[in-house]
């Protein structure tokens, strides 16, 4: 098993659940509030951690109580935390409307994740020793750059989850190794909207992607390669919250553990499945041995 780091956001999870999402200028009533623990790089940090990875987080919590209770839920899921900051004022907060479909919407306010800017000396060098690198859009692109352009310095293996979807540099993709978008990302960043031919267009671009198809599963095509479609497990979703976190983070730990790729896609979905039968992002996330029963 290589280490794997995470490079991004922790936010607290501020989530309203509702029987239908208001639309604009309305109100509705919700029948549930709860303050989660989350941000896209925290969760993928607790769903590698909490699927056997050897995980360790970079990036800034705040000097508020919420920053606190972030460090702590990393901690106690095994996530190494010497290298997440204090960052002095509000922690990044994420606003999260979940209806009873199971679909959210969400607003993200940056917070102390806006303060990493770019790697300190001792970030890089931990990234040195790492097998994979996960990154995602959460934190300033500078800090994403320095991180993707560190790892490819030092052959690490570097996975974006390009989310928010925004136009990524070039230089950016030249250093991604395994691009990983939902269907809707893929589609803003290869500008089409079927899968297929968004994963062609993004293979000019970077060696592999994936790209997450929610229920229907996921794609998997690299510029060696024939495209492979991995069916995901049929389950009633409760809250979609995070499952994409969840996929991208037991994904890498399939990958360090050299896993081939359509065994590594299909324990990756089954740990998302089971992920979206429960509320929250991190409180959602299984453990090994769940995910290794269900598959």
């Amino acid at each position: 098993m290589t280490g794997i780091v995470v490079l991004g956001s922790t936010n607290m999870d501020l989530v309203a659940y509702v029987a239908r999402a208001p639309k604009r200028g309305e109100t509705v009533t919700g029948r549930e509030f709860r303050t989660i623990p989350g941000g896209k790089g925290a969760n993928q940090a607790v769903a590698a951690s909490r699927a056997g990875g050897d995980v360790t987080m970079i990036g800034a919590v705040g000097s508020d109580e919420f920053g606190a209770m972030l460090r702590h839920t990393l901690d106690a899921s095994g996530v190494d935390t010497d290298l997440l900051r204090t960052a002095e004022g509000p922690s990044g907060t994420a606003h999260i409307v979940v209806d009873d479909e199971g679909g959210n919407s969400i607003v993200v306010i940056p917070g102390a994740n806006g303060t990493v800017t770019g790697l300190t000396p001792g970030d890089e060098s931990l990234i040195a020793t790492a097998g994979i690198l996960l990154l995602q859009l959460e934190l300033p692109l500078s800090a994403v750059l320095d991180g993707a352009e560190a790892a490819h310095r030092h052959a690490v293996r570097t996975v974006l989850t390009p989310s928010p979807a925004q136009p990524l540099p070039r230089e950016l993709l030249a250093a991604t190794d395994l691009l990983v978008p939902n269907e809707h990302e893929a589609a803003t960043l290869a500008g089409v909207a079927d899968p297929h031919l968004a994963a062609e267009a993004l293979l000019r671009q970077v060696p592999e992607v994936v790209i997450t198809l929610g229920p229907a599963g996921c794609l998997y095509a690299a510029r060696d390669a024939e495209p492979v479609t991995v069916p995901a497990p049929q389950v009633a979703a409760v809250d979609t919250t995070a499952a994409g976190d969840t996929f991208v983070g037991t994904l890498a730990v399939a990958l360090g553990e050299g896993k081939p790729v359509p065994e590594a896609l299909a324990w990756a979905s089954t740990a998302a499945a089971l992920s979206v039968q429960r509320p929250g992002a991190s409180t959602s996330m299984p453990y090994r041995p769940e995910i290794d029963a269900a598959s």
